[in-house]
């Protein structure tokens, strides 16, 4: 699996809920209410999206999940 830089995706939407499209690259929703990100990314017909509340303050990390 290719990495993904959510790094513009922080600077935009930082605060707030976004609905992703299953490529983990495209929003299709966001706002402060989880509840109307999720309705609204299915409305217009994503029929799982992802939802991630992008942190207000970033940080770094150095090392690895395992």
């Amino acid at each position: 699996m290719a990495l993904i830089n959510w790094t513009e995706l922080s600077k935009k939407y930082k605060g707030l809920w976004v609905a992703l499209k299953s490529d983990e690259k495209t929003v299709v929703a966001s706002g402060k209410n989880a509840v109307k990100v999720y309705d609204e990314a299915r409305k217009k017909g994503v029929k799982i999206p992802i939802l991630y509340k992008v942190p207000t303050v970033s940080g770094i990390f150095v090392g690895q999940f395992r």
